[in-house]
């Protein structure tokens, strides 16, 4: 058998590759192993019929042929015929093999520091086009939580996006944990994380809770602040900004949040129990790890903070983002909007729930008008005005004696009589108008007899 490696190159087998294409389409596009052992028997009865001309050396070629062959000799064939995009093999593939795997059981209650990373993309139901992204970076052991606009898909904004949030934070960072994007999986990130002596780790493919502190993060945070509709376009990741700039503080300081203790299986029964409800700000503060300086610079920042401001600037910022939801893209950054007064929305709080939901993004449906149009085509446009006819000679007529009248005199409209169910009702509504109509007529009667001359 000729060489694995050079058998869809060589000449000879260039004829074959087009004999195996139309063999392959004519069983269904069976993959390599099935479709060896079904060309014996396919290609005698296409060519019984006369479908596949086959001379004796290249009928015994195709009769020779491996199942990993005929897979390598029609694999552009898949790949083009299915539209999926092939994987390209190289530095990122490299990278991301030297880059070690760790799994949601491997973390061991780890000291402040080590972030999970996420990409969360609002791009709406459609992916085309260009959108903004958040970075979203969760510390493991205090559920610290930073969120970063990103108007583009970027290697190196995700290095600068790493050094703000370094900055930022109240602890040093470790080293981060993300999935097997390529915008994580590259040379640029993986040679940051080389220079500033991080730690860099990924969790495994199509495993989403191996990073399970971050995707929780993604819904009880990300998707309630921002929701699900499209941004794209600078305005947006301005505005997207200037709501994680309150929000994170908001979360940090005053939003308590559940973390696991335990977790034991028992056969079929999974049994959790969790750490009493915490903010990120309450589990640094009561880390033995982290430095004093560090906890008193905390308890300071708190003091200073006040959580209606917080939530009045989000608020704030999100009607702005429900508004660009609405009109679309902007090219221009929007205009600030003008903040309401602090004691007006603390006034505003007592009431705020006869109002249903506060969040602008996650408010309430607009209301829907009455449909006033028809979905179906009305079978009794054309006949209703005989039909009313023989209503007014005779009221007592019942829906299904109008019916058999009906498809008597026209059997090819009528003659299943499957319009009774919607004649009833027609019948019903013109019955309640005369009612109406001869009530309103009784009482004009008896208002003029009464009036004065």
């Amino acid at each position: 058998m000729l060489p694995a490696i050079s058998a869809e190159r060589r000449p000879g087998w260039r004829g074959i590759r087009k004999k195996l294409i139309v063999v392959w389409e004519a069983s269904d596009r069976l993959c390599g192993k099935r479709l060896k052992a079904l060309i014996p028997s396919l290609i005698e009865a296409m060519d019984r019929h006369g479908h596949l001309p086959l001379d004796p050396s290249m009928k015994q070629q195709l009769l020779r042929v491996s199942a990993a062959t005929i897979d390598r000799l029609l694999s552009e064939v898949r790949a083009s015929s299915s539209g999926e995009r092939r994987r390209r093999s190289g530095i990122g593939t490299a990278i991301r093999r030297s880059v070690p795997v760790r799994t949601f059981s491997d973390w061991r209650n780890p000291p402040p520091g080590y972030l999970e990373v996420d990409m969360v993309e609002h791009c709406g139901p459609k992916t085309e086009g260009d959108y903004v992204r958040t970075l979203v970076l969760t510390d493991v052991n205090s559920g610290w939580t930073e969120c970063l606009a990103m108007p583009v898909r970027n290697q190196t904004l995700i290095v600068e996006a790493l050094n703000v949030t370094e900055a930022t934070l109240p602890f040093k960072l470790l080293g981060i944990d993300t999935d097997n994007d390529s915008a994580f999986m590259n040379q640029t990130v993986f040679d940051h994380c080389k220079e500033r002596g991080l730690e860099q780790t990924r969790s495994r493919p199509y495993k989403k809770n191996d990073q399970a502190w971050v995707e929780q993060k993604n819904g009880a945070i990300l998707r309630r602040l921002v929701g699900y509709g499209r941004l794209s376009g600078l305005a947006a990741t301005y505005a997207l900004a200037e709501l994680y700039s309150a929000s994170r503080l908001y979360i940090n300081f005053f939003q308590p949040s559940f973390k696991l203790k335990t977790k034991t299986r028992d056969g079929a029964r999974v049994s959790k129990k969790y750490h009493p409800p915490a903010t990120p700000c309450d589990r640094l503060l009561a880390s033995p790890v982290v430095p004093g300086e560090v906890k008193a610079k905390l308890r300071k920042q708190f003091t200073e903070l006040d959580p209606v401001r917080l939530l009045r600037d989000m608020r704030t910022a999100q009607q702005v983002l429900h508004e660009m939801v609405s009109r679309g893209p902007q090219d221009e950054p929007a205009e600030a909007a003008s903040p309401a007064d602090v004691s007006a929305f603390l006034a505003g709080l007592s009431s705020a729930w006869k109002s249903g939901e506060a969040n602008p993004i996650r408010g309430r449906r607009r209301p829907v008008a009455p449909r006033w149009w028809r979905s179906r085509v009305d079978p009794f446009k054309h006949s209703w005005p005989v039909i009313e006819g023989w209503l007014i000679e005779k009221p007592s007529s019942t829906a299904r004696e109008l019916m058999d009248r009906l498809a008597a005199a026209v059997p090819e409209a009528y003659a299943n009589k499957k319009q009774l169910r919607t004649l009833q009702r027609r019948i019903k509504a013109w019955r309640a108008q005369q009612l109406k109509e001869l009530i309103l007529g009784k009482l004009k009667k008896e208002a003029s007899e009464c009036a004065l001359p």
